[in-house]
């Protein structure tokens, strides 16, 4: 007999085992080391001074015991699930991942048992690593009651929740989810009373009360327990991002925007989603929300209590910390666009309101007598702005304060500061981000000068990478009317380029530098090309931005982009999104040359299966071909014309037959492309994009009825469009003199339809004259057939006898 060998899928097998018990070992081992630890710091002695004006770094914090000198409270360990409990949370955590149930209704039940288990054992779950997970999953599906009852459940142990590793994630997800309630609690809605009604009589008391009490109080009843804590929590490695959350649920910002998400979360924060779960929120987090009151009063007195004890030199440090810096930029932003209308609303006979008035603003203790103190250089407010225009963390702060300070603050700042150095300031590549903010505040006159003394450095900016600071001059150029300043500008970028149009293109989006090796992870990208990348990307961003300018700086791109050769035309249109974009854009633009749509999709056609099937970015540029209208309709044409006599331009009628300004694709060329298709029809149906785009240009219709797709495809609008534009009444009665135009109109439309009526008489009587005529020739001629046949017969008969 042979050996009994193992399959090498058997070994890897085994393989995986043994690794899996081992890692089970190590945390079983780093888990007893834990609570060893937790339970000698327990029994130490809190040395922590209240009054003490602290700020916790990255050095004062420990990986496993948390902050050190972590404020006046007492952490609390709430103690371990059991085996068995950890298995079934663990299956039900399975289960509601994949939402596998056949109804809603199912769903609610086996919620309602989760619940049902997890009585008494919420702190346990939230703090566990393994089940933290399904505590966000269960808020996720939660109702108005259920929420509640979770915060009852999480009362009197927030501080220790909200610094906890797992824990502070469900806390942020259960004040993320309740702020929708607070509005339809204000609002009276009928959803947010709901679900209240439905207690269980086995409910510990705290939890009942909790469910009867509105979502506003328990929002200001856990802000009560973090009262104490809060200059703490500004940089505590997770308390900040808690705090963070708070404070947009009491500002009512949209909690869905991609600002508000940054300044929540980073990049690498596992996001725990339940399929169709807060479906019907959306709207509400999508938007601003109406709050009460009493929660702008709360923000007023956080940042009043969190920064009371700082003094100039821990607001420094706070700015720089890697932590506080995003907690402090939203104080700032929150106090000078939210608090200053709450002020000016509040009565001036008030006490409160008084006192809080003298104290000082954050913005003054960060820029202590501004205006007036920003012209001496030796001043606090001075050294503050020059400390963190160079620095890679609090510059952000300083972007902040330079977006949403008052008039007065900004002309100082621009006056002393950034307007004599600022084309210095633009060459950095951390200082340019600060100075790029005071550029979309300048007037047209302070834009003008800041242009003039960058145009020299316009090659500088090209070489470094700077094109974002290239892209905001002719934005706000464009914005302000500075039209001269638009030519100088795309005269400085054209001369940077090689003083040719032709190379604009070539050089912002890199297309004449060969093309990396692709590399599918981005995770392990190098750093050459992840700043390749932002490079295209940005570049791609000045090119989007001149053709959106007419004139001049549309005419440059336009006439770049028709002397690249088919193989750049398929890097740009799938080497990113943002690339991508310049022929989207380019295909909606109007045309500053003759026959530029056509011969820019003429350049296309040879890739056009590389360009459908690439990505979901390249194939929407290949839809966007059978939107185009293919000829220019009757009222296009009489807009121009009517702005033309407006403007008193006369030279346009000469341009309006060779260059028309609505993007026009001839029918050939769709023909042309849809031949294409064709050929490669079964590896482009086998591809979800592929079928996306066959499906947009109805290749099933091509195939079959040919004439119909014809007719689809010649129509001058796209589908969307034509069924937008329904039959509707050209003139409109207005009162006064529209009335008498309606009455002309309706007597005109009365006459023509009699006229109609007596032509259409007037036909039938002729043809029924003509038949009767027709009639009575062909019974004459019958007539005289018959006798000639009748005498022929008599002459045969005579003949015979």
């Amino acid at each position: 007999m042979g050996k009994n060998r193992k399959s090498k899928r058997q070994l890897i097998r085994d393989e995986k085992r043994a690794k899996k018990r081992e890692r089970e070992l190590a945390e079983e081992e780093e888990r007893q080391a834990k609570r060893q630890r937790r339970a000698e710091r327990d029994n130490a002695e809190n040395t922590y001074d209240p009054n003490a004006d602290y700020i916790p770094l990255d050095d004062d914090f420990d990986s496993s015991n948390g902050p050190r000198g972590a404020g006046n409270f007492q952490r609390e360990f709430f103690g371990m699930l059991g085996d068995q409990e950890q298995e079934y949370f663990r299956h039900a955590d399975e289960m509601l991942e994949l939402n596998d149930f056949p109804t809603p209704e199912d769903r609610a039940l086996f919620l309602q048992n989760v619940y049902r288990e997890a009585r008494g054992k919420e702190l346990k779950l939230a703090s566990s690593q393994s089940c933290s997970r399904l505590m966000e999953r269960l808020i996720l599906l939660s109702s108005t009651a259920q929420k509640k009852r979770l915060f009852g459940a999480f009362a009197g142990h927030f501080m220790t929740l909200i610094t906890h590793r797992f824990a502070s994630h469900c806390c942020e997800k259960l004040f993320l989810m309740s702020a929708p309630v607070v509005t339809q609690e204000l609002s009276g809605s009928e959803e947010a009373n709901g679900d209240v009604e439905m207690t269980d009589a086995e409910d510990p008391a705290e939890v009942t009360e909790a469910m009867k009490t509105s979502m506003e109080d328990l929002f200001l009843l856990t802000l009560d327990e973090l009262e104490e804590h809060l200059s703490f929590l500004l940089s505590d490695r997770y308390g900040s991002h808690a705090l963070r959350v708070l404070l947009v649920v009491l500002s009512g910002r949209p909690l869905d925007q991609a600002g508000t998400k940054s300044l929540l979360q980073s990049k690498n924060k596992e996001h725990v989603t339940v399929e169709g779960a807060a479906a019907s929120l959306s709207e509400l987090t999508s938007q601003p929300r109406p709050v009460p009151a009493s929660f702008t009063a709360a923000i007023e007195k956080i940042i009043a209590d969190s920064t009371a004890s700082m003094d100039a030199t821990a607001l420094r440090v706070l700015a720089k910390h890697p932590t506080g810096n995003p907690t402090l930029q939203l104080l700032l932003e929150l106090e000078l666009t939210l608090l200053l209308k709450y002020k000016k609303g509040k009565k001036d006979g008030d006490k409160d309101a008084d006192e809080q008035n003298n104290r000082p603003s954050l913005l003054e203790r960060l820029l202590p007598g501004a205006p007036a103190s920003l012209s001496d250089e030796k001043s606090q407010a001075c050294e503050f702005v020059n400390g963190m225009i160079y620095d890679p963390i609090g510059s952000r702060l300083l972007e902040t304060l330079i977006a949403h300070c008052p008039g007065k603050v900004f002309k100082g700042l621009n006056h002393h500061v950034f307007g004599p150095r600022i084309q210095s300031f633009l060459r950095n590549d951390i200082a340019s981000y600060p100075a790029i903010k005071v550029l979309t505040r300048l007037g047209k006159d302070d834009l003008v000068s800041a242009v003039e003394k960058c145009l020299p450095e316009i090659p500088t900016y090209l070489e470094r990478g700077r094109l974002n600071v290239i892209k905001t001059f002719f934005e706000r150029c464009h914005v302000r009317g500075a039209t001269a300043e638009l030519s100088t500008l795309l005269q400085a970028l054209t001369k940077a380029c090689g003083n040719d149009w032709k190379h604009i293109v070539p050089k912002l989006c890199l297309l004449d530098e060969p093309e990396p090796s692709h590399q599918e992870d981005k995770k392990f990208q190098q750093p050459d090309a992840k700043n390749r990348n932002a490079l295209i990307t940005h570049g791609s961003q000045i090119v989007s931005t001149l053709l959106s300018i007419p004139g001049q700086p549309s005419k440059a791109i336009q006439t770049s982009l028709l002397s690249l050769n088919p193989e750049h035309l398929l890097r740009l249109a799938t080497s990113c999104p943002a690339s991508a974009a310049i022929l989207s854009k380019a295909l909606s633009t109007p045309a500053q040359i003759a026959h530029f749509h056509k011969l820019l999709v003429a350049n296309l056609v040879p890739n056009i299966f590389d360009i459908a099937t690439s990505s979901s970015h390249s194939s929407a540029i290949v839809n966007a071909i059978i939107s185009t209208p293919s000829r220019v309709t009757v009222d296009e044409t009489q807009q121009e014309q009517q702005q033309a006599n407006k403007k008193g331009n006369n030279s346009n009628k000469k341009d309006s037959n060779s260059t028309p300004a609505v993007p026009i694709v001839p029918f050939h060329l769709k023909e042309n492309i849809m031949a294409q298709l064709e050929r490669r029809q079964g590896e482009l149906r086998s591809t979800w994009l592929g079928r996306n785009v066959w499906r947009t240009w109805r290749g099933d219709i091509w195939s079959h009825r040919r004439p119909e797709w014809v007719r689809w495809a010649k129509e001058t609008d796209p589908e969307d469009a034509r069924v937008a534009a329904v039959p509707k009444k050209k003139e409109v009665v207005e009162e006064g003199k529209g009335k008498e135009k309606g009455k002309a109109k309706e007597k005109r439309d009365k006459v023509q339809s009699g006229e109609k009526e007596r032509e259409k008489k007037k036909k039938s009587d002729e043809r029924k004259k003509s038949t009767d005529t027709r009639d009575g020739e062909e019974k004459q001629a019958n007539d005289e057939d018959r006798k000639k046949r009748e005498k022929d017969k008599k002459k045969e008969k005579k003949s015979s006898g």
